[in-house]
């Protein structure tokens, strides 16, 4: 038995970036981040989602925008000088799908070592479990390491495709 490659992935260390919901701390891989924006005017979109809270307008793109508490099954984000939009890269099947998170504020950028990340709650949680990706202690509070791609799957993406994709056509 080669205890040396066991040994060394106890080793590998993570980048994840810090939020907070509510009192709550969660995590994304920096893998995931691609920006962190001040808040910016939201136009709604008609019929979308509840956590759908509309699109904004990225360097002349059009990045659909979720508001994460409401997708988490907590009160709508109220707007402070904290919240701040997450531009994540949601890996899909064969492409990537860019979406901007509500989040009440981001925290900072904080590494773990692999063995350091226990796996998710089996009870108790409010959060599907397929959420988590596992929990971390970083100083004196335990931190939700988030799944993205469990977070904003299959028929949520297809909604805010559409959604994005309406919003595209009526532009041209």
């Amino acid at each position: 038995m080669n205890t040396n490659t066991s040994e060394s992935s106890k080793n590998i260390i993570h980048s994840y970036l810090t939020f907070k919901l509510g009192d709550e701390f969660f995590a994304v891989s920096v893998n995931n981040v691609l920006n962190i924006l001040e808040m910016t005017k939201i136009t709604k979109v008609p019929q979308a989602p509840a956590y759908m809270k509309g699109v904004i307008n990225l360097r002349g793109s059009v990045l659909p925008l979720v508001d994460t508490r409401i997708k988490f099954g907590m009160t709508e984000t109220e707007y402070t000088s904290n919240t701040c939009i997450l531009v994540l890269e949601i890996p899909m099947e064969k492409d990537t799908v860019k979406v901007g998170a509500l989040v009440d504020s981001v925290q900072e950028v904080v590494e773990l070592q692999e063995d350091t990340i226990q796996p998710p709650p089996s009870i108790g949680s409010r959060y599907k479990s397929s959420y988590i990706d596992g929990m971390a202690k970083v100083m004196d509070e335990f931190v939700m390491i988030l799944n993205v791609a469990s977070i904003f799957s299959g028929e949520d993406v297809i909604n805010i495709q559409e959604v994005t994709d309406q919003i595209k056509q009526a532009a041209q």
